[in-house]
């Protein structure tokens, strides 16, 4: 088994030449273009999916490989993957070749040879750099083709970094130094994910709302600070490809999510320092005023503060950059109960909300939208661990609020209003539970 450490990049079809010219200054170690076939398998009933399973066979100059690749962990664009490769001397799959730990139940399912059929297929050039950053070995791979089924295609213009040898860090601080050439974008769907999708239909991606963040029963307040962010940094990624391929409300929910990362950096400002943060604050600020004035996303999204911003939080999650802010006591709130965290902090939500909209405010309720994003936020991020129904039922009021005065429906403004501040809480040591 290896573990696949990789960055993904989206990169501008109109820059590639730009892209191919910097990376020829890197280094003199450069290999010509060639084609990669993969083809990817699945079930009938996605049982390889279900069990976050991708399997595919490449071929490559006459040779065949069968790869596996099994759970494993994405934030940001940086993919880190257990995978097991077993080469074939012709593209048929043997599934009994795979070592038992590879399967769920440490055997492999009797039928599932016999299940599992193509289901769609990647056919690229790929050119390649090896460069050395560090006491790293990186492999940079320009992927340049198509993801298809038998209905649907999509092109593949995409920059690979992979770790060969060497440290995590390294890899990250390469991809810092191409992101300020503004020709790529970090992205977070691998081509199987892409290709999935075609094969499910190609149903137009929509917008998804920030859910209420989940966490493990024994989560610590650090683990939940982690989990907040990387959500940010999801959404953000997401709204980012719908805006990308042409929906234009996806926006509005790009810079929704960077106010998630800022909301969640002020939630937890009692435990990481402001300093600790500061550059990816600066960057956010950038962001925030190119996406604001921008008519399009052509331009935005190949923003270099844009990418530079995605991987230094991307640095931050993998190397938890924040411990180096943190003092003894700090250290503490980080490794205690993130419950009895959320306890607290559900209640001052709570208290801020009511006292803002206690009254009705006339022409002043747009003055107060900043707070409740941020209050609304806040409760998304610390309802994990309590009734989902109730918890949603309780957002949604403060929610409907926000809609009414974002569009100036006033009769709803106080319906909503009425029916926020006089609910019951939803958390226990609440005073009301």
């Amino acid at each position: 088994m290896a573990q696949e450490i990789e960055l993904k990049f989206i990169v501008n079809a109109d820059s590639v030449e730009t892209l191919r010219h910097h990376l020829h200054t890197l280094t003199e170690e450069h290999i010509a273009a060639s084609q990669l076939l993969n083809i990817y398998y699945e079930t009938p009933d996605n049982w390889l999916r279900g069990h976050d399973m991708g399997l595919r066979i490449r071929g490559f100059d006459g040779q065949y490989e069968m790869t596996m690749k099994i759970a494993g962990r994405v934030i940001g664009g940086l993919h880190q993957r257990p995978e097991y490769n077993i080469p074939l001397t012709s593209p048929e799959l043997d599934l009994a070749r795979f070592p038992a730990e590879v399967w769920p139940d440490g055997e492999l399912p009797a039928d599932l040879q016999a299940r599992t059929r193509p289901l769609f297929s990647t056919d690229f050039y790929r050119e390649k750099w090896l460069v050395n950053v560090g006491e790293s070995r990186i492999e940079i791979g320009l992927d340049l083709g198509e993801v298809k089924t038998e209905d649907y295609a999509e092109p593949i213009c995409e920059l690979e970094l992979e770790l060969l040898s060497g440290d995590t860090a390294d890899i990250l601080k390469l991809a810092r130094q191409l992101a300020t050439l503004s020709v790529l974008r970090q992205g977070s769907l691998s081509k199987a994910a892409r290709g999935y999708h075609l094969a499910q239909g190609n149903v137009p991606r929509e917008c998804r709302p920030t859910a209420i963040l989940q966490t493990a029963p024994k989560a610590c307040v650090e683990q939940a600070f982690a989990a907040a962010l990387e959500l940010a940094l999801s959404q953000w990624q997401y709204h980012e490809e719908l805006w990308v391929r042409g929906n234009n409300v996806a926006k509005q929910d790009v810079l929704r999510a960077i106010a998630l990362i800022r909301h969640t950096l002020a939630l937890f400002g009692g435990i990481v320092p402001r300093k600790a943060s500061a550059h990816l604050r600066d960057l956010l600020t950038q962001v925030e005023a190119t996406l604001t004035s921008a008519g399009s996303a052509d331009t935005a999204v190949w923003d270099a503060p844009s990418a530079i911003a995605k991987l230094l939080l991307t640095e931050w999650l993998v190397t938890q950059g924040w411990r180096a802010f943190l003092d003894e006591k700090a250290q503490a709130k980080f490794a205690d109960s993130f419950k009895r965290f959320s306890d607290g902090h559900l209640s001052r939500c709570a208290a801020e909300l009511k006292k803002a909209f206690a009254y009705p405010l006339g022409d002043s309720y747009r003055d107060q939208l900043p707070r409740l994003a941020r209050d609304i936020d806040s409760v998304l991020l610390l309802a994990g661990h309590y009734d989902r129904a109730l918890a949603n039922e309780w957002l949604e009021n403060w929610q409907g609020l926000y809609h009414a005065i974002e569009t100036r429906q006033r009769i709803e403004i106080e319906h909503f209003r009425n029916t926020a501040i006089t609910q019951e809480p939803f958390w226990l040591h609440s005073g009301k539970r």
